[in-house]
């Protein structure tokens, strides 16, 4: 299980002191911690609320997919790019590319 981030002093301190990793679909900001976080950013540039919406619950279920095979505790943010169209299957391939990547998947 993990925790979400919803103070925007947890948000900023992992944009301010937070690594970046960049993939195809998703932008990753990530930084060690005691439990494993997610916080998400889908801006308006990306549709209505209805769009925005479906796109975090697909971000959430790509997480929820990925984060038993994790490293430790670590606290994400995950940043969409955009794109004509947006899947689970795209996102879940996406973010264990750039977890791969950083070294931060078991």
């Amino acid at each position: 299980m993990y925790k979400r981030l919803k103070k925007n002093s947890d948000f900023q301190r992992l944009f301010s002191r937070g690594k970046k990793c960049f993939s195809p679909a998703l932008i990753l900001l990530y930084r060690p911690a005691k439990q494993t976080a997610l916080g998400l950013c889908v801006s308006k540039k990306h549709g209505s609320s209805v769009k925005r919406n479906r796109i975090k619950r697909l971000l959430r279920e790509a997480f929820r997919a990925v984060s038993p095979s994790l490293k430790g505790g670590i606290a994400l943010i995950l940043i969409p790019r955009q794109a004509e169209e947006y899947t689970l299957a795209g996102f879940c391939a996406s973010l264990k590319a750039a977890l791969r990547k950083e070294g931060l998947l078991s």
